[in-house]
């Protein structure tokens, strides 16, 4: 008894000590964690794109670029919907991020995106320190260059990301219910028929081509 006891620590032990390694690994392959903030019309499609992404970590549907501290969905004058966009910088660049993100909306629009129209829906990349400003300047520079076309996102400072209501998270994915003209639909639903009643993967397929990293 006492020898299968022994037998048994043995392998408990060797069994913590390879998850330890594992862990050990994954921290030494992880690259330097970095925030990025975004305005592409609709913050549930921007989050649903981008958490899709390899190498990104979590996207989180918001409101930046205003003056009201604490906005709410209802209460958001004055700001952008955006989305924070946490990525491994070690799989992914920051230019690849914006890349990507400048070929996933429309950048010619000056009125909103898409079906969504006014302000809060204009399109910006925010930057917080020199570094992400002249990325996101080159994203507008190479965005211009290949549609031959005027580019109306804006570069601003990041003075403040919040983050929206708890129910604007993951909507894309959520199987709660909420009622629609056609019915009762999970949220999830629910999105996919906004999402091309819209026309957003229509208009920026037919704008971008096949550089169009999410219109399918």
């Amino acid at each position: 008894m006492m020898c299968c006891v022994r037998e048994m620590k043995a392998a408990a032990l060797a069994v913590l000590i390879g998850l330890a390694l594992m862990l050990q690994a994954g921290i030494a392959n992880a690259g330097p964690r970095e925030e990025i903030v975004l305005a592409g019309g609709c913050f549930w499609c921007v989050e649903s794109d981008f958490e899709s992404v390899p190498g990104v970590l979590s996207a989180v549907s918001g409101f930046a670029g205003g003056k009201t501290t604490n906005p709410t969905y209802k209460n958001h004058t004055g700001h952008y919907e955006v989305v924070k966009i946490t990525f491994d910088a070690g799989k992914i660049s920051r230019e690849e991020i914006l890349h990507k993100f400048m070929r996933s909306i429309d950048p010619t629009d000056d009125g909103g995106q898409f079906c969504d129209r006014g302000p809060a829906y204009k399109t910006a990349l925010f930057y917080d320190g020199a570094a992400q400003k002249a990325a996101a300047e080159q994203a507008i520079a190479e965005a211009g260059q290949d549609l031959g076309r005027k580019i109306v996102t804006r570069v601003l400072p990041l003075n403040g990301f919040y983050a929206a209501e708890d129910y604007h998270q993951d909507y894309y994915k959520s199987s709660a219910l909420v009622l629609t003209r056609a019915g009762p639909k999970s949220k999830a639903e629910a999105y996919k028929f906004y999402r091309k009643a819209c026309g957003r993967d229509k208009t920026v397929k037919a704008l971008w081509g096949r550089a169009a990293p999410f219109a399918g």
